[in-house]
């Protein structure tokens, strides 16, 4: 896997996704036997943050310190670089990969991870770009549901909330249609369902979804019987001036104590946060939620990316 970048989940096939999730196993046992994990030692990762983000851009940066490399960290580079004087995101991108060995972008625009992956002369990792894609997300979302389900094929999953808007729910819709048996439910309000193209997709590639739109009963009825749940919020902003239809949406896409009553004994809750009202703190008691598991997931997938895209010998 040398020198590629992680632009988008479609890029990848099944044995490409085999090949990331064995590799964050493989980092999960070194650490769990305090085997050196200094494998990037001497190499540089330039975390490019065009976009405010504590989680995304602390993740990297410990997991490429936990992998013996430095991190140089340039927020908001439109503030005070040659951007703001006519030069180009381009340009910028060319010069912050001739001094690192990577870098993890975050961007405010669709395709902004790709247009950097032309030109950059280092592997370039999609840290989120507007509401395209998150693949890094998405990939620690898969991590966890194979650890916890013991495999992927053959899954039932619903992603409620916002799904126009949210680009971890697009990243990993598109990697779980290349498994076998996959079902997924679409669960949200009218005016925040998920894109067309998509739900095209997913028909394309044979890939059983369907779709519930502004119901608290049919939401219920799809939670009690999935294996995963997949939260996301329900932002105001997207309302306006309607306030009273975003009260009434709000109450109806959250996961309240009937609805957590009546979920499986296997299914698990999952939210890529930051999360509202759409999970409330007295879920975080149950068993079943794994949201905070996903910090754990996620630094052995980190890890294992950066090994991966930099070529550090594993073995």
């Amino acid at each position: 896997m040398p020198n590629l970048h992680i632009i988008e989940a479609q890029q990848f096939n099944k044995k490409g996704l085999q090949e990331i999730l064995e590799t964050a196993d493989l980092i999960q046992e070194r650490t769990e036997r305090r085997l050196p994990l200094d494998l990037l030692r001497g190499k540089i990762l330039a975390n490019l943050f065009y976009v405010k983000s504590m989680r995304t851009r602390l993740a990297f940066e410990v997991a490429m310190k936990r992998l013996g490399g430095a991190v140089a960290n340039v927020e908001f580079p439109e503030a005070f670089s040659s951007e703001l004087a006519g030069g180009s995101f381009e340009d910028t991108v060319r010069v912050v990969g001739a001094l690192a060995d990577g870098i993890v972008l975050r961007h405010y625009r669709s395709g902004s991870a790709r247009r950097a992956a032309e030109v950059s002369p280092v592997p370039v990792i999609n840290a989120g770009d507007g509401p395209a894609q998150h693949p890094t997300q998405a990939l620690i979302d898969l991590y966890c549901i194979e650890k916890l389900k013991g495999g992927i094929d053959g899954i039932s999953i619903a992603f409620m909330g916002d799904l126009m808007n949210s680009r971890t729910v697009r990243s990993l819709a598109y990697f779980l249609a290349k498994y076998s048996g996959i079902r997924i439910y679409f669960v949200s309000p009218r005016a925040l369902r998920m894109k067309e193209d998509m739900k095209d997709y997913l028909q394309e590639h044979g890939v059983p979804f369907s779709e519930s739109l502004d119901s608290a009963e049919e939401w219920r009825e799809i939670a009690s019987r999935v294996d995963i749940l997949y939260l996301t919020q329900i932002p105001r902003e997207h309302f306006g001036d309607r306030v009273e239809e975003y009260e009434r949406l709000k109450e109806i896409f959250r996961l309240t104590p009937e609805t957590v009553k009546g979920l499986k004994k296997d299914t698990y809750i999952m939210h890529p946060f930051p999360r509202d009202e759409e999970l409330p703190e007295a879920v975080d008691r149950d068993p079943r939620a794994v949201y905070f598991h996903l910090i754990r997931y996620g630094q052995y997938i980190r890890m294992g990316l950066l090994c991966l895209v930099m070529e550090a010998r594993l073995a």
